[in-house]
């Protein structure tokens, strides 16, 4: 995308301005309009390779108009496909066979974006999807979880266990198995199936499955410990495309960066992600993945980092939009063929158009 200035002009205000984007021969002699790009901004198009654009910039006030042309760009190129893990599909499927998040912990966007403490976080916000502007809901972190896969905090302001929370609510859980698919919980250091309170590094506060009492015959089956990247229920389900339409993983303490450092959660997803992304399932360009963080770092703004991977969105994919969690919960429904009616979730802005998955 080409983006024009106004450049500087003299004369009496108010002064507008209109943009008309033209096609060059390679030299910038030899220009032609291009039909109806006059915005400010241009996208460029197949048509455009081997030419180079200028941009015409019309200023006018009371005493009449004026125009200047912009230099002329370098020869427009095909790009080369794509090599890293993202932009190889040209576009998603209508629904998703698999959605995979994984959830960090109480980092702020600025804690983790730009950050040399997550050298490989950011190489894969680079290769492939960023919002800029997405935020938790609250503080602390359960109603967050809450939030996220019910369309509400269910009146939670506290981080106490399921037996103080017992939530007789639909969720995204229980909407999956509704619609005849299913779902897992990978929880990373649970010691056994379901787990309702904490122990050692897992914290029960970060595996909301458990505090929806009308899943808890399946929870049983569903939510289990993680495992390593080298034996385990998470592992063995990447390695033989045996994994569910919805996963939600949590690292533990340590790695999910709530105990630990940036750095210790950095070096956590590059163990993990790139098992991700090279499944048979992410492979056959079904399968998309989100890394997001609760909550920030106690702040009122409550911006985090929201990375998006998928076969369909273009490489270095940056959106702007005002995007939350609910907005995550949305655009999982939709990818899963799910009606979006949980709670904040069915007026929720979703992310599909933003980052094309």
């Amino acid at each position: 995308t080409l983006a024009a200035t106004t450049g500087t002009w003299s004369g009496t205000a108010p002064i507008s301005y209109a943009y008309q984007w033209r096609r060059c021969d390679s030299a910038g002699g030899t220009c032609a309009s291009i039909s109806g790009a006059t915005s400010q901004s241009y996208l460029l198009v197949s048509a455009d390779v081997g030419s180079t654009i200028r941009v015409r910039v019309t200023a006018s006030n009371s005493a009449g108009s004026s125009t200047a042309d912009s230099s002329q760009t370098a020869v427009v190129q095909t790009a080369p496909a794509s090599t890293g893990p993202c932009g190889t599909a040209a576009a998603a499927p209508a629904t998703w066979k698999h959605v995979i998040w994984i959830w960090m912990e109480n980092h702020s966007y600025s804690e983790i974006v730009g950050s040399s403490s997550a050298p490989y976080l950011n190489q894969l916000a680079s290769e492939c999807g960023l919002a800029t502007n997405y935020h938790g809901v609250v503080h602390p972190s359960l109603p967050n979880y809450i939030a996220a896969t019910s369309g509400g905090t269910q009146g939670i302001t506290d981080d106490n266990p399921p037996s103080s929370h017992p939530l007789a609510v639909a969720s995204i859980f229980s909407q999956v198995a509704a619609a005849g698919l299913t779902w897992r919980s990978y929880e990373e250091s649970m010691s056994s199936n379901c787990a309702l309170s904490s122990s050692g590094s897992y914290a029960v506060k970060h595996n909301p499955a458990v505090y929806y009492t009308g899943i808890r015959t399946q929870c049983a089956s569903w939510d289990v410990p993680m495992g390593t990247t080298s034996a385990g229920a998470f592992r063995s389900d990447l390695q033989n495309d045996a994994l569910p339409s919805f996963s939600f993983v949590t690292p533990n303490l340590c790695n999910d960066m709530h105990d630990c450092g940036v750095s210790t959660g950095d070096a956590w997803l590059k163990s993990w992600v790139p098992l991700i992304l090279s499944s048979p399932g992410y492979a056959s360009g079904n399968t998309v993945l989100v890394i997001t963080w609760d909550e920030d770092d106690g702040s009122t703004s409550n911006q985090v980092a929201t990375i998006v991977a998928s076969p369909s969105t273009p490489a270095g994919t940056r959106s702007g939009t005002l995007f939350n969690h609910y907005s995550l919960l949305r655009t999982a429904e939709e990818q899963l063929g799910l009606p979006a009616t949980l709670g904040a979730a069915a007026t929720a802005t979703s992310m599909r158009s933003a980052f094309h998955y």
